[in-house]
């Protein structure tokens, strides 16, 4: 129905509505109206984007992968289904078995081409030195780079091959006696972080999804009122922390610790979402006492990008291996930055959409996990450098 059309429609209605009634409700209308094409004008562009991207495909191998989950749940089972979705058409055969099976056994009676571990603090080393005795070829990929590396320090040197999702530890591994670690970050899963009509309750001017850590909570400090004062939403764990919680507390979703089907909900329905990285020196939660730094872009970076929204991200060095700033995501470096660009971004719309959408088909050409998977098949079985 054309604007024009809805207008008409809307006016013979209206006559049937008290006149009293009648300034409310048009009110209400012209709100409903701007809110709907919006909505359907950005989905619809999104949609345009996906139908044009290429349908070429990221490759097959004739392998046999046994896959061993990180027997975890949220945020780390989405990962993991990410994985296995990703396998499953890139690779002969996927067999799938959580830490607290037999899966020894299983590699043992079914000799897989490799033996790929997601994250790994729940397997036994000494399993895995079994499996490597008998000439099963064993890697792991470690999910919290650099943030726990106290514990996955202990481990890697037991693995044939070492996957980590930042860059820094690249060193950091091969210091400690790996031979084989490569830079294999974590990307979007496209069957849920893709662009999707979300109902009204998911709308949003700002949005920002995570825990509040000691470095976003002083960051948010400086932001409280400001937030206050916008279509804002917020949820995690952790938010009573600010000063002025209460003035921001109609705004969270305190202790809401989301699945990922939700969370790429609010990632649809907002205009701008902020994504700020945590610290890699927080004695409160980190255990990363070599003080290995982070240059790489956390996992919610492409997730963002995935649902075809605006991502305002605090800079990480390596980011521009994946985006460009100022085309396809925007940087900040201070709250005051960050302030200054939400508002510029709420009042350019179609400059939000344009890059917003250049950072849509960027992440569905390059940073799925099909996309990782293939890359990792690549250095496991052709020798790929990474």
């Amino acid at each position: 129905m054309s604007r024009k059309t809805a207008r008409s429609n809307i006016k013979r209605v209206a006559k049937r509505v008290p006149q009293a009634r009648r300034t409310a409700w048009h009110s209400g209308w012209e709100d409903g109206f701007r809110l709907g094409m919006s909505g359907g004008y950005h989905y619809g562009r999104c949609d345009a984007v996906m139908r044009l991207l290429p349908n070429d495909p990221i490759g097959w191998w004739d392998v046999r992968v046994l896959y061993v989950t990180s027997g975890k749940g949220v945020p780390y089972s989405p990962l993991d289904e990410a994985v296995i979705g990703a396998l499953q058409r890139l690779v002969r055969e996927l067999i799938v078995l959580q830490p607290s099976q037999d899966w020894k056994t299983a590699a043992l009676k079914t000799r897989p081409d490799i033996v790929l571990v997601l994250e790994g603090l729940n397997i036994p080393v000494e399993r895995i030195d079994e499996l490597r005795a008998e000439g099963i070829r064993t890697a792991i990929w470690l999910t919290d780079d650099p943030y726990y590396t106290d514990l996955t320090a202990p481990l890697v040197t037991h693995y044939d091959v070492v996957f980590t999702l930042e860059l820094a530890c690249v060193e950091f591994y091969r210091r400690l006696g790996c031979g084989q670690v490569y830079y294999l970050p974590f990307g979007s899963n496209p069957a849920i972080f893709r662009p999707k009509r979300v109902p009204i309750q998911f709308r949003h001017d700002i949005s920002f999804i995570g825990s509040a850590y000691w470095n976003r909570v002083a960051f948010f400090d400086q932001m409280t009122p400001f937030l206050a004062a916008r279509n804002t939403y917020i949820a995690g764990i952790w938010w009573e922390r600010l000063r002025q919680f209460q003035l921001l507390s109609p705004k969270i979703a305190l202790n809401n610790w989301m699945g990922a089907e939700e969370t790429a909900a609010h990632y649809n329905g907002t205009k701008i979402v902020i994504n700020l990285h945590r610290a890699t020196d927080d004695p409160s939660y980190n255990f990363n006492s070599q003080g290995v730094g982070a240059v790489s872009p956390n996992p919610r970076t492409f997730e963002i990008a995935g649902c075809g929204t605006l991502l305002l991200t605090d800079v990480r060095s390596d980011i521009t291996r994946f985006y460009t700033p100022g085309l396809e995501i925007v940087t900040y470096a201070s709250p005051s930055e960050l302030m200054h660009k939400i508002d510029y971004y709420l009042h350019h719309e179609e400059e939000r959409r344009f890059i917003a959408l250049n950072a849509l088909r960027r992440t569905m050409l390059e940073h799925t996990y099909p996309h990782r998977m293939a890359q990792m098949m690549r250095i496991l079985f052709e020798g790929a450098s990474g």
